[in-house]
């Protein structure tokens, strides 16, 4: 399934709201439109009007992605994804694709920050684990995301989503090429690392609740 760019961004709004502002969706037409056209968590930042916004309802509709809710009583009409019914999808693995789909590729760290907004993710091990999930075919669905190399100078790879890979164009030098396998050392001071940094995530949660600041 392919989508395409205003398709991408809209089915990402719908998501992103209805994880985030329960209590305002289903979107109203207006209300998607702001959402994204908003200037926060958005990369690149658009700028697209009802008619752009219906096509791309439109087009999300005819791929079994989004559905019209009617509410008695109610004149204005309003719309909510189907990720769940139709990919599959449950709340974490929705979370990443919007967030990918909003944002463009990211580090595994830059995922678990912005994407903990819409669910909470517990470590990077367990974002990870989702994206290998998603990067793998499921009954009904192609892979949703992939993995790409590491941009000069950093060592995290990124991942990508795959439903419109226009939307976020990659350089081809950041193709995916195989990585030279790194020294045993190495991979066990990663290791300790990471270790470390979730002992120390977990003792700060722990005092967050024991202030009442959780």
């Amino acid at each position: 399934m392919q989508l395409r760019p205003d398709e991408c961004r809209a089915f990402g709004t719908l998501i992103e709201k209805a994880l985030t502002t329960p209590g305002q969706y289903p979107l109203s037409l207006n209300a998607l439109v702001a959402g994204i056209n908003q200037r926060n968590n958005r990369d690149p930042v658009v700028d697209i009007d009802e008619d752009a916004a219906l096509r791309a309802l439109d087009g999300l509709r005819a791929k079994g992605l989004v559905r019209e809710v009617n509410f008695t009583g109610s004149r204005v009409e309003k719309y909510r994804h189907l990720a769940g019914e139709a990919l599959g999808l449950r709340a974490p693995e929705t979370a990443l694709v919007s967030e990918l789909l909003l944002r463009g590729p990211q580090t595994v760290g830059e995922l678990r920050g912005r994407a903990s907004r819409m669910h909470p993710f517990e470590s990077l091990e367990v974002v990870e684990q989702v994206l290998r999930t998603l990067a793998e075919p499921a009954e009904g669905r192609a892979a949703l995301v992939r993995e790409l190399p590491a941009l000069p100078g950093s060592r995290a790879t990124r991942w990508m989503q795959l439903l419109c890979e226009e939307l976020h164009p990659i350089a081809p030098s950041a193709e995916p090429r195989a990585a030279a396998p790194a020294p045993a050392a190495e991979e066990s001071r990663h290791a300790a690392l990471e270790a470390r940094i979730a002992e120390l995530e977990r003792q700060v949660a722990e005092m967050r609740g024991a202030l009442g600041l959780a």
